[in-house]
């Protein structure tokens, strides 16, 4: 199935891509020489050696979660390719498949005089091959310290960063003396962070650790967890809640009832901003949550595209008190929201709960997973892969990727802010909005 905005690319000049192990180190460890493939009286057998069942398994599993068909021949001419840029020369098989691959790496692999170099090799190759997968770039070879780090990253964790440090403040410190040291740091650069880029950046540092540290919930989670908030909330008048959501993880959810329950009183309050600008995304696996207390349990949120079929998720919750009371919904992006956060606008927007205000998204409409690799060849080192399973589509049907969720009122367009007063007759949310742009 072809969508528009997916074009087919040639495959010529795309080991281009940094590998996991820095540039120059393939190309000097690797006989010269075009090999080609074994005769038949050659005999392969995996028992040989330990690397063409870990090169097997990553050809089957590209194969069968790779979110577009590949025929042995497409899969195989990758292999080719990344092989002849390890070691400079160009390779010829007999026939284009998995078997005659293994051959031919095979006999490469013989010629390597140290286990460490067949092991680069190996590793090198797999790596070329993922991120040479369609988008470029973002498939790859992962080793357990890089599973490590994005699974910190999706569950918005940094081990690195100490938020009590950062604020000079002692982990059971009250909640008034993290409060006096935010104050008194803020007072500290706020002034020099207008002139100076090492200021404002210390000035964002705590900012950030008083977000973690001021509110006592999130603070139990972080001391706990070592999760930190996703969402920055406060009241801009009193008829307009603001929601940040700074990126997507599993306690996003759990977030968004917790601070809207926080302002849920009085009668004034019917206005809500979602601001989705700059959020990279995250957490795929949330959003039939997030997404249920805005369009309703069991509803069709959104839809994955793998190998030809199209998958629906619907939602698992249902509408959420706290947020039933707002009458005027809008919704923030620009050109860097991305990922699980583009689906969210695209569901948003299909469902006409809120006004898309902005620019076009980033257009990084891509679901990555980690598989498992069961044949290993390394004894200090586990490898896994991080691939490209599905594609996201957006409320029209056509992928998110390269192109992105475009605003229902795009701030480019001369007199964007007369086009927003339409939808509400509201001079003070439309002020207000420009004040945030």
């Amino acid at each position: 199935m072809m969508f528009k905005g997916i074009k087919a690319r040639k495959i010529l000049g795309i080991f281009s891509v940094l590998l996991i192990f820095g540039g120059g180190l393939a190309g000097g460890y690797f006989y010269a020489q075009k090999i080609n493939s074994p005769t038949k009286e050659e005999a392969f057998s995996f028992k040989e050696n330990t690397y063409s069942p870990f090169l097997s398994e990553v050809y089957d599993k590209i194969k069968e979660n790779y979110w577009k068909s590949l025929s042995d021949e497409e899969l195989t001419h990758l292999f080719v390719l990344g092989i002849e840029k390890l070691v400079g020369q160009p390779q010829s098989l007999k026939k284009e498949n998995k078997e005659e691959l293994l051959k031919t790496a095979d006999t490469i692999l013989k010629e390597i005089d140290s286990q460490e170099k067949k092991k680069e090799f190996v590793a090198q190759l797999a790596d070329i091959v993922l991120a040479n997968l369609e988008p470029f770039g973002r498939s790859r070879l992962y080793s357990k310290k890089d599973e490590t780090a994005l699974k910190n990253n999706v569950e918005n964790k940094n081990p690195s960063v100490d938020q009590y440090e950062i604020l000079g403040v002692l982990e059971n410190d009250s909640q008034e003396k993290i409060k006096e040291a935010y104050r008194v740091k803020e007072q500290e650069l706020v002034v020099e962070a207008k002139t100076s880029t090492e200021a404002a950046q210390k000035l964002s540092q705590i900012e950030n650790s008083f977000r973690v540290l001021g509110d006592e919930e999130s603070r139990q989670l972080y001391d706990t967890t070592g999760v930190e908030p996703t969402i920055t909330y406060r009241l801009l008048r009193s008829n307009i809640f603001y929601l940040y959501f700074s990126k997507i993880s599993p306690t996003t959810f759990d977030e968004l009832q917790r601070v809207t329950k926080k302002v849920d009183s009085g009668e004034d309050l019917d206005t809500l901003i979602l601001d989705l600008r700059g959020n990279i995304g995250g957490s795929i696996d949330i959003l039939p949550y997030l997404l249920g207390p805005f369009i309703g349990e069991d509803s069709y949120a959104y839809q994955f595209f793998h190998q030809g079929e199209r998958t629906d998720f619907k939602t698992r919750v249902g509408w959420l008190p706290s947020l039933v009371r707002y009458k005027r919904v809008v919704v923030l992006i620009d050109k860097e929201t991305q990922s699980s956060a583009e689906v969210i606008a695209a569901t948003l927007k299909k469902y006409n709960v809120g006004v898309l205000v902005g620019v076009t998204t980033r257009g990084w409409g891509t679901i990555e997973r980690v598989f498992k690799l069961d044949s290993q060849f390394d004894d200090k080192e586990e490898y896994s892969m991080f691939l490209v399973h599905s594609l996201t589509l957006r409320d029209d049907g056509q992928p998110i990727e390269g192109q992105g969720v475009e605003p229902t009122v795009n701030i480019n367009n001369l007199g964007w802010e007369n086009e927003l007063y339409k939808y509400f007759r509201c001079e003070e949310l439309t002020e207000v909005v420009k004040e945030l742009i």
